[in-house]
């Protein structure tokens, strides 16, 4: 597993990738490839988050928790699937919210590729997961790596939106100066949570926001 990342956040984590835990994650992750387990996303996809949004450009971060387990589903963004891919409960979920909020018609693809290239940090705690094995590298050093990314952006970036989806996700907010940037907290979109994440409005919340700090809002449409 090589840690291809893009070049700005190359930089702005460069002392992480130096730390003995990042190297004991890909240690991990080596070995349980080398020793035949299937880890999803595949290697190339990991950083694919960081690779289609650079730091500088980040507007939006939506936290997810845990890439997808089944076959073909994780692409390295949160809550996305690659095309063709059946679209999770989750996701529909935000698309119903979308369309609630801002009157877009629900998208028939599950690949958000075209939000992260507008600035929204798709961006799961744990970037990796055993095939068929639910949280599975949660534990592997993960979640240190991502709290100083999202301490990164907060300490080295100004008027970000953060949207924290469900408990785990609203336990991050401590990471984040929200002196300067908006967070955003609603119940996860997952239906296990009963519907309680709808009607946040968290998508024209956002937008308005930009706007007033003189940033182009994201066109939402998939």
């Amino acid at each position: 597993m090589d840690v291809k990342i893009e070049s700005s956040w190359r930089e702005v984590l460069r002392d992480e990738f130096e730390k003995e835990y990042f190297a004991g994650a890909v240690n991990h992750i080596r070995s349980e490839i080398a020793a035949g387990t299937i880890v999803y996303p595949r290697g190339p996809q990991i950083f694919n988050a960081f690779n289609l949004t650079p730091f500088d450009k980040v507007k939006v971060v939506i936290l997810g928790q845990d890439p997808y387990h089944g076959p073909g589903q994780a692409h390295g963004l949160s809550f996305s699937v690659p095309e063709g891919v059946a679209i999770p409960p989750s996701l529909q979920n935000i698309y119903k919210e979308l369309k609630t909020d801002l009157g877009i018609p629900v998208p028939v693809s599950g690949n958000l590729e075209k939000w992260a290239s507008q600035g929204v940090f798709l961006l799961n705690a744990v970037l990796t997961v055993r095939a068929g094995d639910p949280a599975s590298h949660s534990k592997i050093g993960w979640t240190t790596f991502t709290d100083a990314v999202i301490s990164k952006l907060s300490a080295n970036r100004n008027g970000l939106v953060f949207m924290l989806w469900g408990n785990f996700a609203r336990g991050k907010r401590e990471l984040i100066d929200s002196s300067r940037h908006l967070v955003l907290e609603a119940a996860h979109p997952s239906p296990l949570a009963r519907g309680a994440f709808f009607g946040c409005r968290h998508f024209s919340a956002a937008n308005e926001y930009l706007k007033s700090k003189g940033i182009t809002p994201v066109d939402w449409r998939l």
